[in-house]
Order: structure tokens, then C-alpha cells, then sequence
């Protein structure tokens, strides 16, 4: 299959060249697999508009949400509605992997997104919504199709991240998963251009002040945004707390380290402050993975 070269010039439709790329690696019309796109959705902006581009394109596509248990009553409520979803449940909820893992999910120790997010789709090729968030300069230099394979765990992006160094076209041989990302190079504008031009109201959390949509208490969103969040579904803060309590269990018959951690209310505090700057005393969050 020759590689369609695309420059990243304002002038070009980028609706339409995110159509063509959906086209021309459609796995099944280029012969490298029997099964159809797995196209992630998550019940965000960014997958309404991978969800709409691919009805435009008219390939063929499953489309597949990760119940992560944590995602706020709006968004599970959003997902369901959506025509066709296929639902992926976790073996384990957010709240028994605390208790497996014996640490909260932090920014650095991010298990809830591998085990949540990231299931499905093995030997598929998956479409994401992923976009960069860099200046228009940087992003003229990206080339158009690179491969990425898992090489050190510190330089590990996971596949629901928006990060800089994604590509349009990649590959993961540690999940054997092929990755297109689409509308890698639009901004914020451009998908709500166009969710509006096709009536796409989307998440209704983005009609009552939330920029991103994601899991209750993420500790990517930071302090301030989780203790928001708390706010609005405190049922989940009793969650987290619940399940704080029988991971401090835990760690104390195995003879773990819990010297600042007299209660589930200290695990809460720490989780909301100390892992957003430094790693605790005592506690090496990567070795504790």
C-alpha cells in the first residue's frame, strides 16, 4: 500500500483527509485482517467525532466503549444511548484493583488505565480520537506515518493518552495492535465545528462546565479538579474510601509500609496532595507496581 504523504496545511479539508486516511487503512479492504476497524470510544468530544467521520467514510467499524466503573452517571448514561455501542465490562472494578494493586492510581502508577481503558482490540486495528496538543510549528515537522513499538517503561504512552509524541499511524507489538489516529493534528475548534454541523450535542457534562471527560477522581485532572468532582458524585468519594480501607488491610498483613497512613481519610489526603509533587516518604510509587 503506497504511503499517502499529507502536509499540515490550513488550506486542506481536514474532514476530508481524515476521511481519506479512515479509507485507505481499512484493514479488511487492504487484506492485513478479516475483522473491521475497532473504533475505541470512550463518550467524549473527541470519539463523537471519530464516530461521526467514520459513518462519512462508510467502512466498515465496531464501535467500542471500556465501562472504566468509574465514569461519571452522565457518561454511562451517554454511551447507551449511542446507536450500535458494543459495551467491554473489566474483570476487575477500579475498586478491587486498589485493593490488587495496594496503592491509589497516580499520575506516575497508572494501572487503572491498563486495566480499564486499554482492554480489547488485541490483533485489531484500532481508530482512537487521540489529538495533539502542540503549537502549529512543531506540528508541520511531524512526519505522516511512523511506527511505535513499546521500548522503556518511563518513555511508555498509553493509548488513550493525548500526547506530543503520537503519531498518526502507529503499531504496538506489545499488545499486537495496529493504532490510527485520524484527527491527530485538529484542534478543539475544529471538532466542535464539527459536532455542531451535524447536530452532535455530545456529552451533556460539557454543557455544565467539564473540558475534558474521564474518570471520577482521575489524578491526571489534578487536585482541584478531583476535589470539583468529589463535589458533584460524592458517592464516589465513599467509593474510593471504602476501597482505600481494605487496601490499607491488605497492605498491613503482607507487612507493607503504612506508617503515614492511619486511616482511609489519610490515604485520601495523600492521593490528593502528595503524589501530585512528590512521591511519599517511604513510598516509591514504580516499585510498588
Amino acid at each position: 500500500m503506497p504511503l499517502i504523504e499529507y502536509t499540515f496545511d490550513d488550506r486542506v479539508d481536514k474532514v476530508q483527509r481524515a476521511i481519506d486516511r479512515i479509507r485507505a487503512f481499512d484493514p479488511i479492504a487492504n487484506g492485513f485482517a478479516d475483522d473491521c476497524y475497532f473504533t475505541a470510544y470512550s463518550g467524549g468530544k473527541d470519539s463523537d467525532c471519530l464516530r461521526i467521520l467514520f459513518e462519512l467514510s462508510g467502512v466498515k467499524y465496531d464501535l467500542v466503549h471500556n465501562h472504566t466503573t468509574v465514569d461519571a452517571p452522565e457518561t454511562v448514561h451517554y454511551v447507551r444511548s449511542i446507536p450500535g455501542i458494543q459495551i467491554l465490562y473489566p474483570k476487575l472494578s477500579m475498586w478491587e484493583l486498589i485493593v490488587k494493586k495496594r496503592i491509589p492510581p497516580t499520575r506516575l502508577v497508572r494501572y487503572c488505565c491498563t486495566h480499564l481503558k486499554e482492554t480489547g482490540g488485541q490483533g485489531r486495528f484500532v481508530a482512537t480520537g487521540v489529538r495533539w496538543s502542540e503549537s502549529v510549528n512543531r506540528r508541520r515537522r511531524r512526519g505522516s506515518l511512523e511506527v511505535v513499538t513499546a521500548g522503556r517503561k518511563e518513555n511508555l504512552i498509553l493509548n488513550a493518552d493525548n500526547d506530543e509524541n503520537r503519531r498518526m499511524f502507529e503499531t504496538c507489538l506489545r499488545q499486537g495492535k495496529r493504532f490510527l489516529n485520524p484527527i491527530i493534528e485538529w484542534e478543539d475548534s475544529d471538532v466542535w465545528e464539527l459536532l455542531r454541523h451535524y447536530g452532535c450535542e455530545s456529552n451533556p457534562l460539557y454543557q455544565v462546565g467539564f473540558s475534558r471527560i474521564g474518570c471520577v477522581g482521575c489524578p491526571m485532572a489534578g487536585p482541584k479538579k478531583q476535589l470539583w468532582e468529589f463535589e458533584l458524585y460524592p458517592k464516589y468519594r465513599t467509593l474510593y474510601l471504602h476501597a482505600f480501607e481494605r487496601m490499607l488491610t491488605a497492605r498491613r498483613a503482607e507487612g507493607m509500609p503504612c506508617e503515614q497512613w492511619d486511616t482511609a481519610e489519610d490515604v485520601f489526603r495523600w492521593w490528593l496532595e502528595g503524589p501530585q509533587r512528590d512521591p511519599a516518604d517511604g513510598l516509591d510509587q514504580l516499585s510498588l507496581y
